[in-house]
């Protein structure tokens, strides 16, 4: 390309970069629509348009780039990633859904160095506009048009081919019956491996957080919990469509899955239960075969109405059946919790160390006293002989001592600082001082 319409392009002087501002993004649908054969897209979720320019600014090409497709049978079996890793780590994968050079611009090797150039940046770019990074990027190749050689030479590997359905809704796919070939590639070393493992990397992990949970449990499973539930008697005159077991297996099951459990919390969890999850948990079906969800306030009366013995001892029930007894020879660590948003009591709570049984917890009423007492009362709720028991600082007391020894025949381990200097002067004067375990 030698003429004054078509002077030569040096390919080193290439640049990809995200388009800004509408004008540009319009010109990118334009080149699209003129020129490519599946048109523009409409991106569902995160995207990214991508320009490609020559050494004076012009024109030569587009990418986009956008969020993956939420289901595909060869990627899936390939990760190896299972269900619910797959829906909280989807946004670390990208699809790049459109790449387009126009023609009159097309030279040699221009399509390589273009992909190269936009995968380079594709990882900082995403994070920069959307907070959090991909780690592996997808793209489907039309076989009744082309053989997918620009991928295959720049390092993507060939998972196999798409069932056949494309996305026309966020959440609603149909049958074209034209399979595409499948190919993937890693932005960051390792990153199939990553989004397969039982925890992200630190870097990563902001993605899932960003995920609202929901319970994985079946039908057949939630129905079971139920029965946990049901000898609880009910706080209310008039049971509405939420029975009183159906609410609780609602915060069992969003405390299981690691969901926030304030009461706008979990009316939003309750929010995201599918109808047969909704039929399973026993909630009545509203006209038109409609299992409604409850709001704030019904989570707001159960709070305050349910009897919180009963229900302790229900749950410890629970944990029994599930898991069997805990190993006797753990420490148990009791330790009181401020609420950490909103106003509330503080709780005192005994959890054995290594495998986190929970063994029974006390509320802290904040206007009549402090966790030393209420630890106390505590200890007369447990089963503590032979046990060790650890404290922090705030219950090294004589008499927190001798409850624990001469009373319920354990043993304790109590944390000393220098907000009791005597005792600290005394422990320094008998006992060596302990070797350094970390290093700063």
């Amino acid at each position: 390309m030698k003429n004054a319409d078509n002077p030569p392009i040096n390919l080193q002087e290439v640049s990809v970069r995200p388009l800004e501002g509408a004008l540009e993004k319009q010109q990118c649908r334009d080149f699209l629509d003129a020129h490519h054969y599946l048109k523009d897209v409409k991106a569902v979720g995160e995207q990214l348009r991508y320009g490609v320019f020559d050494g004076d600014g012009q024109w030569l090409g587009a990418l986009v780039f956008c969020a993956a497709s939420r289901r595909l049978r060869a990627r899936d079996e390939w990760i190896k990633w299972d269900e619910e890793q797959r829906r909280r780590r989807l946004a670390l994968v990208v699809n790049n859904c459109r790449f387009l050079l126009l023609p009159h611009k097309t030279v040699p090797n221009l399509a390589s160095r273009t992909l190269r150039l936009a995968l380079d940046r594709l990882c900082a770019d995403w994070e920069l506009r959307y907070g959090h990074p991909v780690v592996l990027v997808e793209t489907f190749v039309d076989p009744e048009r082309y053989n997918g050689t620009l991928y295959t030479a720049s390092g993507w590997l060939e998972l196999g081919k798409t069932d056949g359905f494309g996305r026309v809704k966020r959440d609603f796919y149909t049958e074209h019956g034209k399979p595409k070939r499948l190919f993937a590639r890693e932005l960051r070393a390792g990153a199939r491996r990553s989004l397969a493992a039982d925890k992200l990397k630190s870097s990563l992990a902001g993605v899932e957080a960003k995920v609202h949970p929901r319970p994985t449990q079946s039908a057949a499973e939630i129905r079971t919990l139920i029965g946990h539930f049901k000898d609880l008697p009910d706080y209310r005159g008039r049971i509405g469509y939420y029975p009183l077991w159906s609410l609780l297996a609602i915060v069992f099951l969003a405390h299981l899955c690691g969901a926030p459990r304030g009461q706008k919390d979990l009316e939003k969890f309750a929010a995201g239960l599918n109808p047969g999850q909704r039929r399973a948990l026993g909630i009545r079906r509203q006209r038109g075969n409609h299992y409604p969800s409850p709001k704030q306030p019904t989570f707001c009366r159960l709070m305050a109405g349910i009897d919180p013995e009963k229900l302790e001892k229900t749950i410890l029930q629970i944990q029994r059946q599930v898991r069997g007894e805990p190993d006797p020879a753990e420490l148990i660590n009791i330790d009181g919790k401020e609420p950490k948003h909103g106003s509330g009591d503080a709780v005192v709570t005994a959890v054995t160390t290594q495998s986190q049984f929970y063994l029974g917890s006390a509320i802290v009423p904040s206007e009549k006293t402090n966790e030393i007492p209420i630890a106390r009362a505590l200890f007369d709720k447990l089963d503590l002989d032979g046990r060790l028991v650890s404290l922090d600082a705030l219950h090294t007391q004589d008499k927190t001592a001798r409850e624990l020894v001469l009373k319920h025949g354990a043993d304790y381990l109590l944390t000393v600082k220098d907000n009791q200097p005597t005792i600290r002067k005394n422990l320094q004067a008998l006992l060596d001082e302990p070797p350094v375990l970390f290093f700063s």
